[in-house]
């Protein structure tokens, strides 16, 4: 994405301690959507408002990428379910500072019966 604009923070979210990601790892310049991905989840859905939603069930910690990034660094995620921009991949190891713990909402939890839906309706495309 040659107009993106590498220089804003980056973040990472997970269920571990971590000094450094490795190489495939996911991040985002969304801050939130970090702090869902640190809960783990196998699904993040949109409510008919666009408020997320999840099934992880784990607290985390929100880091930020502690070095300076370029495009030659990362590159979109070809499997996204996400909108463009929002989740990509890195493309060396990466340096990483913790700056938050997180624990799950309520609120943002999807139900067993939200989580068939959804995954019937992945299933039938």
């Amino acid at each position: 994405m040659k107009e993106w604009d590498y220089s804003k923070p980056w973040f990472h979210g997970s269920p571990m301690l971590l000094n450094e990601l490795l190489v495939g790892s996911t991040i985002t310049q969304d801050r939130e959507l970090a702090r869902i991905f640190s809960h783990k989840p196998s699904i993040v859905a949109f409510d008919e408002n666009g408020t997320r939603l999840h099934n992880g069930k784990l607290c985390g910690y929100i880091y930020i990428i502690d070095e300076e990034i370029t495009s030659e660094d990362v590159y979109p995620h070809p499997a996204t379910t996400m909108n463009p921009g929002e989740e990509w991949l890195i493309k060396r190891g990466l340096k990483v500072r913790k700056i938050d713990e997180t624990k799950t909402r309520a609120e943002e939890q999807l139900s067993e019966e939200e989580e068939v839906e959804l995954l019937g309706n992945l299933k039938n495309r």
